[in-house]
């Protein structure tokens, strides 16, 4: 099982959380990758901040909400580990997610994946 701390940088998610908690991953909000390629736009110091910091803690970072690819591009110069949003894929069910990997050879995966989940219950 991974944890991961959800928008990072808004509402309840504190700094102090990652002293409590092993998180395995940081999600950084849309909020700072909206305006990420914007002159002046100020996000990328803190994602490049939050990227660092994670990195310290041997913690990988999701982007939220990647539409486009300058903002793709930057959040990977950046550093960012993971990213998802529209520029990758509209949410899909868990129905069309196995359909899509099965379809790319990924039937192993999925299966490998259920085998976890059945070991830890």
């Amino acid at each position: 099982m991974r944890i991961a701390l959800d928008d990072f940088g808004t509402g309840y998610s504190s700094l102090s959380y990652l002293q409590r908690f092993p998180f395995d991953k940081i999600k950084i909000d849309r909020v700072f990758v909206n305006d990420i390629a914007s002159p002046g736009g100020g996000s990328s110091s803190i994602v490049q901040a939050v990227v660092q910091l994670a990195s310290a803690r041997h913690m990988t970072t999701t982007a939220e909400g990647v539409e486009t690819e300058a903002q793709k591009q930057l959040l990977r110069t950046l550093g960012c580990s993971e990213m998802q949003g529209y520029l990758f894929s509209a949410a899909k069910s868990a129905g069309e997610i196995a359909g899509l990997l099965t379809s790319h050879g990924g039937a192993a995966a999925i299966q490998q994946q259920q085998g976890r989940r059945k070991a830890a219950l």
